[in-house]
């Protein structure tokens, strides 16, 4: 079984190859990218892992040569590069507004630039190799999937690790295992709760919320213990920039960079050193990358807290691998992913793409029907989605316009005069943008 991997230069890269190399279906692995001294860097941190060994890896940058034959693509690229994250974050700082990638006015300008590449990605995709099941990775995840469904219809999934990791948390704190627990999640990707963990027939959720081990999960803590109680669910950790948005700004502005900038430096030294000792590419890439998890999310932490070492490891490749064996006819597996609505969602249309539970077989990806979203928690999720729906339509009809009503209506701008001088502000700092909505 083939898997291209689109973005195959990006710093992940190496952990989802090693998570195909452990277990899998996948004989074959093709990186794709536009950088090819990029693609030679991971290509070594991939053989100093020894991964290279147990599955076939190839490297290109012809997109449509790679996908011939090709059974899962995998994509995670980022339009604009490191810059691009800065910039959506500082533009939004220097207005007093919350500064990140995926979440708020960054999330918008992201998404925006990207969409109309990764729309021709898929039709790419379409022509080459319609088989092939699409997995995408790149963020804001639930814009991009929605804005390729069009094109690829139901062979089009988003994933994200943070509701999984959620829930694998929660079933740890009451000492339940994971793979056997029933649960309901929903919302849209960043935005979601978790609002019930059933054991064995019985909720244990309300009972994890009133003891003290509700402090070793770290959704809780980010967003305060009392407060996850009076909402009787968990929240998904993206949730922290809308509950404490406030607080979130100011630790930022009082940082001395931004999570965009120490990335930027980071992996740029990291780059520079893997070409010039690619020997060593592989120990200095897993340097770096626990560097990166453990200042995950810093500006939610007060300075002296440690981010626990269980709380780091990322899964989203394992999601991927569960989802990419169950698809090709292995085991079935439920998972927590972004789809079409349908009618698992009341209250949202019926296009839009969700992150909700599915089950996931050999014949597709079937969404999970919910509990009814309720209260601030439905008001929220309508007010995020359709932001982000204008968003497409401002992407695809190339409209300013529209990318100014998107801004200003978002939740955490919620100002006309702000929504315009975001829209300004993004035009300025980033060409791709501009180019967009010119």
């Amino acid at each position: 079984m083939k898997l291209v991997i689109i973005g195959g230069a990006g710093f992940r890269v190496p952990q989802v190859v090693d998570a195909v190399a452990r277990s899998g279906p996948v004989d074959e692995v093709v990186l794709v990218d536009t950088d090819p001294a990029r693609l030679r860097t991971i290509l070594a941190v991939v053989d100093g892992l020894g991964l290279a060994g147990r599955v076939r890896v190839e490297v290109g940058t012809d997109l449509a040569a790679a996908l011939v034959g090709a059974d899962f693509v995998f994509c995670a690229i980022r339009v604009g590069g490191a810059d691009g994250r800065v910039a959506d974050e500082r533009v939004a700082l220097d207005l007093g507004v919350l500064g990140q990638e995926t979440t708020g006015p960054g999330g918008l300008a992201y998404a925006l630039r990207t969409i109309p590449v990764m729309q021709a990605i898929a039709r790419t995709v379409r022509a080459v190799a319609p088989q092939a099941w699409f997995v995408n990775f790149t963020n804001p995840a639930g814009i991009i999937t929605e804005s390729l469904r069009p094109i690829l219809g139901e062979r089009v999934v988003g994933i994200c690790d943070t509701p999984i990791g959620l829930m694998r948390r929660a079933a740890a704190a009451v000492a339940a295992d994971a793979a056997t627990v029933t649960y309901d999640y929903v919302g849209l990707n960043h935005l979601g709760w978790l609002r019930t963990l059933d054991v064995d027939g019985v909720d244990r959720l309300p009972g994890l919320l009133a003891s003290d081990g509700l402090a070793e999960i770290e959704e809780a803590r980010l967003v305060g213990l009392d407060w996850v109680r009076q909402l009787g669910a968990l929240p998904n950790e993206y949730l922290f920039y809308y509950y404490c948005n406030r607080e979130a700004v100011a630790h930022i502005l009082a940082a001395p960079g931004t999570r965009g900038e120490f990335l930027a430096a980071q992996q740029e030294r990291f780059y520079a050193d893997a070409a010039a000792a690619p020997d060593r590419a592989s120990d200095l890439w897993l340097a770096a990358r626990q560097q990166r998890e453990q200042t995950y999310m810093a500006e939610a932490r007060a300075e002296t807290e440690e981010r626990n070492p269980a709380d780091a490891e990322g899964g989203y490749q394992a999601v991927a691998l569960a989802l990419m064996d169950a698809l090709s006819g292995g085991t079935p597996t439920a998972a927590i992913v972004n789809v079409a609505n349908g009618g698992s969602v009341p209250g949202l249309p019926a296009e839009a793409v969700v992150e909700v539970p599915c089950d996931v077989d050999a014949s597709g990806v079937h969404p999970r029907t919910v509990a009814p979203l309720t209260g601030h928690m439905l008001g929220l999720v309508q007010s995020v989605k359709a932001v982000e729906q204008l968003t497409i339509r401002a992407a695809n009809e190339h409209s300013a316009a529209l990318a100014w009503e998107a801004f200003a209506t978002h939740p955490l701008v919620g100002s006309v005069d702000l929504g315009r001088r975001l829209l300004d502000g993004y035009r300025s700092r980033i060409p791709e943008v501009a180019a967009v909505l010119a």
